[in-house]
């Protein structure tokens, strides 16, 4: 149960020394701590990420680009080291004012056009290329509908349950009730669309799958928190069902691989700059 004996004080003062597994990258206030100039690579994308469920909504996006023959989709990414703070580093700040991965500049326009927030990449390079949205304004709007769906409900996965249930220095009980109950609520939101359709906005693959896999495919599959018995997840059969045949997309194989820094090394790809860079990593296997 939370503490009793708690009051929140008339004015809150940050203490550095609390947070838990993250408390020494976390910070109440904007702006970078450190200059640190981005690499910038031979192609017009550059990417600045980590394989994180945000982080991977990117790569799966850039790799089913190119799987589709669309050579301008070519990139570089760079691995934004969160843990060690480089987010906080003056040129990632200068892409992201607010210090998350992923960051994306586009270096085949004059000025270069930078995009963050990983929703605001995927939309924008799904207009870029013409693919992986519908073109009638009605699938575009019900594509639009599930990907902005994930960018608000995503935090209470993450940053409400994940936090509460994983890392938070002590378990309470409120907290990882009221997460868990508003988690297993958007699952049956998400298995109840996918009861009707293959995918999530529709009969056709696209940017809303691509946002939405890397954290409820992942949660069901018990890849992040190590909730899946907890939540039931197994329960979900339409999305469990959609998570596998995501899952086995060739493009979203290699994604999932790219700015990856833990884990097995064979499963690891810290940079990307060429597509033999990923296919290594399966001729290696």
């Amino acid at each position: 149960m939370s503490d009793p004996t708690y009051t929140p004080p008339k004015v809150w003062e940050w203490d550095a020394e609390s947070g838990g597994q993250f408390a020494n990258i976390n910070r109440p206030i904007a702006g970078p701590t450190h200059d640190k100039r981005l690499p910038v690579g031979k192609h017009p994308l550059q990417l600045y990420s980590l394989a994180t469920p945000n982080g991977v909504k990117v790569t799966v996006m850039l790799e089913e680009l190119l799987a589709r023959g669309i050579n301008a989709a070519e990139y570089d990414a760079y691995l934004i080291n969160i843990a060690d703070g480089d987010q906080f580093g003056s040129g990632f700040v200068d892409v992201n004012p607010n210090s998350k991965i992923p960051a994306l500049v586009d270096h085949s326009v004059n000025p270069p056009v930078r995009v963050f927030e990983s929703g605001s990449i995927l939309l924008y390079l799904a207009d870029k290329f013409e693919a992986f949205i519908p073109a009638s304004i009605a699938g575009r709007t019900e594509c639009l509908n599930w990907l902005f769906w994930q960018m608000g409900a995503g935090p209470f996965l993450g940053g409400g349950f994940g936090h509460f249930y994983a890392y938070a220095p002590e378990k309470y009980e409120y907290p990882i009730n009221r997460y868990a109950m508003e988690v297993k609520r958007q699952l049956d939101v998400l298995d109840r669309q996918l009861a009707q359709h293959q995918y999530i906005a529709g009969d056709e693959y696209s940017i809303a799958d691509m946002a939405i896999w890397p954290w409820y495919g992942a949660l069901v599959v018990n890849k992040v928190y190590e909730a899946a018995e907890f939540l039931q997840t197994q329960t979900y059969k339409n999305v469990m069902r959609w998570t596998d045949e995501i899952a086995q997309r060739p493009a979203v194989k290699r994604g999932r691989l790219v700015n990856r820094n833990w884990g097995d090394k064979d499963q690891q790809l810290a940079e990307r700059h060429d597509a033999d860079d990923v296919e290594a990593l399966f001729r290696a296997e």
